[in-house]
């Protein structure tokens, strides 16, 4: 079970349990639908797919992403259980123009996008709910790419494996596990730089005894430091929920 870092605050126990609530509602209406299951790196929609459906992930991690006219790829979101996709296409029918790719083994479940609309508008507080997720993916992009432009690539490694060992952690004091199993490439195009470059980052964190692997998932050893080393802190709620 993947554990949020701050998942002992008293203050955030109502909303939580509000966000649980929603993410039950949501799954028990997908379950009336199509059930799907994907392969690791199979490619679930592309770019020019056109399709009357949305998606909800039951199981496992899926990333959406770019391709540009050079051939390089660039990392958009990583989606986990309880997302939806494509947002956009869910709320507005507004056409999608990236990429979707099974990260891991992936259950899904496929709704027409007229019966989710509907079952939307007869539900407001769970379209209040995924209004705000989706705000959050917002705000969290526009900090994401200041930080980006603006960082080195040490500073930027670092800031990329602490927000995935926030989103996606499963904490053992003050060690972190990230439960996605992310490649130097997956770090790569999240922050576009090489993975060469990538690699040669990745060593100096392991140098420090900062970072380490465990089979296929990487671990971070010691996340308070890792957070001075980004240069981030726990104020920097926007860059946490760039993933969300």
């Amino acid at each position: 079970m993947i554990t949020p870092q701050y998942n002992d605050n008293t203050m955030l126990r109502e909303p939580m349990e509000t966000n649980n609530q929603i993410r039950q509602q949501i799954e028990i209406f997908f379950q009336n639908y199509h059930h799907l299951f994907f392969w690791k790196k199979e490619l679930i929609l592309r770019s020019d797919d056109i399709f009357p459906y949305v998606f909800y992930v039951k199981n496992g991690f899926l990333r959406t992403y770019r391709i540009s006219e050079d051939g390089e790829e660039l990392t958009l979101t990583i989606l986990q259980p309880d997302d939806f996709f494509p947002m956009t296409y869910g709320l507005n029918n507004m056409p999608k123009i990236y990429y979707l790719e099974a990260m891991t083994p992936l259950e899904l479940y496929k709704a027409p996008r007229n019966q989710f609309v509907d079952y939307l508008k007869r539900n407001h507080e769970i379209f209040f709910q995924l209004s705000a997720r989706i705000m959050d993916r917002y705000d969290g992009l526009l900090a994401r790419m200041e930080y980006i432009v603006w960082s080195k690539a040490y500073t930027k490694v670092a800031a990329t494996l602490l927000l995935c060992a926030r989103r996606f952690g499963e904490y053992s004091g003050n060690e972190v596990t990230i439960q996605v199993p992310l490649t130097h490439k997956d770090i790569a195009t999240l922050i576009g730089i090489t993975r060469e470059t990538t690699s040669i980052e990745m060593k100096h964190l392991e140098k420090k005894g900062l970072l380490t692997k465990r089979g296929k998932l990487l671990v971070v050893r010691d996340i308070l430091q890792l957070e001075k080393e980004s240069l981030l802190n726990n104020q920097d709620e926007l860059l946490q929920n760039q993933f969300i």
